[in-house]
């Protein structure tokens, strides 16, 4: 199967269609990521919102569709979603939240070793190594996730 292309861009084909084994090993991890955060205690709102920043970072359109929906199913409210890529100008966010999403940036941004380790000492403060460690699996996740849906050129069509 492959995706619409915009004009003059060559056709892509939906990776996670073509190679269905490697997909589904992706999609099995993702199913034990979301079971180690829950049992780390970290809630699924916490969890959506580390989905959606890695995703609006990468510029993943298709998984900001699908997080954003199951963010506001999981109950958190369209005003933090909507100022989520600016989660640093506003106290709408608890410190928890904060920690895993300096985090899930620096998880992202692998490259920047120094806020890696202001992120890590950040988190320490206010998670435990369980839940650290679950919002570094979130991050990793999506961020592959996002990955296959950016080089398939997953569409997200109106509703």
């Amino acid at each position: 199967m492959t995706s619409p292309a915009p004009a003059g861009a060559a056709r892509r084909i939906f990776v996670d269609k073509q190679s269905p084994k490697a997909y589904h090993a992706l999609v099995q991890t993702s199913e034990a990521v979301r079971a180690v955060a829950a049992e780390a205690g970290l809630d699924r709102v916490l969890v959506e919102l580390v989905n959606l920043r890695v995703s609006q970072l990468n510029g993943c359109a298709y998984c900001l569709h699908l997080h954003t929906r199951a963010a506001l199913r999981a109950g958190d409210t369209a005003q933090r979603l909507g100022v989520l890529a600016a989660w640093r100008e506003t106290d709408l966010f608890t410190p928890a939240e904060r920690a895993a999403l300096a985090l899930a940036e620096a998880i992202t941004a692998a490259a920047d070793t120094a806020a890696q380790d202001t992120a890590w000492a950040a988190a320490r403060d206010v998670l435990t190594e369980d839940q650290v460690s679950a919002v570094v699996w979130v991050a990793v996740t999506i961020n592959a996730f996002n990955r296959v849906s950016i080089m398939s050129r997953h569409p997200v069509r109106a509703e």
